[in-house]
């Protein structure tokens, strides 16, 4: 898998937002990440490049100083309604990831570091969190095998984690919004980042598998916190 590292050489890393990475697979299989341009306002749907800190970093994870705007785009959750993503998880800490069910590796792994992180999160707080997996494979992602998905990770947690599907190019068009790549493979060659938002619908941090749930809880506080 890609791995992101707090204060690495910018050179060394992949644009954030733009990794893909293949489940199950060596490194030497994994896609280069493509190349944009910036865009203003925190607007990456267009699918710019994100620039990453060094050593002053103010997160545990990668920080985003030209942040990512909240997207918007409607899906289909695990119990068949319609979620209006922008506007469920408006001005609330979001965790936002695309991924499969039958990710090997890095999609259980990842929706594992949040469930832990959420229970060493101050109850209160982890409350408030929204964590949403949306599916990069839709045709073998039915709301209901979502819904068994996730069931194995938020059983015991006060947040019910949120599995959206939808047809094809509604998928497509909500990772644009979100900034990340279009996933190729049938969904298995997909971004690792799980992205932050906080009150402000901004995402100033995000995570990859370099991370850890310790990284996750410490900067969800920091964005509760308004840092």
């Amino acid at each position: 898998m890609t791995a992101f590292g707090r204060g690495r050489s910018a050179a060394l890393l992949l644009a954030a937002g733009l990794a893909l990475s293949a489940c199950g697979s060596d490194d030497g299989d994994q896609a280069a990440a493509a190349e944009g341009h910036s865009h203003a306002d925190g607007d990456h749907s267009g699918g710019s490049l994100a620039t990453v800190e060094g050593p002053d970093d103010t997160y545990a994870g990668l920080d985003l100083p030209d942040p990512y705007q909240r997207p918007a785009f409607t899906l289909t959750d695990q119990t068949g309604a319609s979620y209006d993503f922008a506007s469920v998880t408006a001005g609330r800490p979001t965790l936002l990831f695309f991924g499969y069910t039958n990710c090997p590796d890095i999609c259980p792994t990842t929706m594992a570091d949040v469930a832990l992180a959420l229970r060493d999160t101050d109850p209160a707080l982890a409350e408030q969190v929204q964590v949403v997996f949306v599916t990069t494979d839709p045709a073998t992602d039915t709301p209901q095998v979502l819904g068994e998905y996730l069931d194995r990770f938020d059983a015991d947690l006060s947040t019910q984690f949120v599995g959206l599907t939808g047809d094809q190019d509604a998928i497509d068009q909500a990772q644009l919004s979100a900034g990340v790549p279009l996933a190729e493979e049938d969904g298995r060659l997909h971004s690792s980042l799980l992205l932050l938002y906080g009150a402000d619908d901004q995402a100033h941090v995000a995570f990859d598998a370099g991370n850890t749930a310790r990284d996750i809880a410490g900067d969800l506080a920091l964005v509760a916190d308004g840092a």
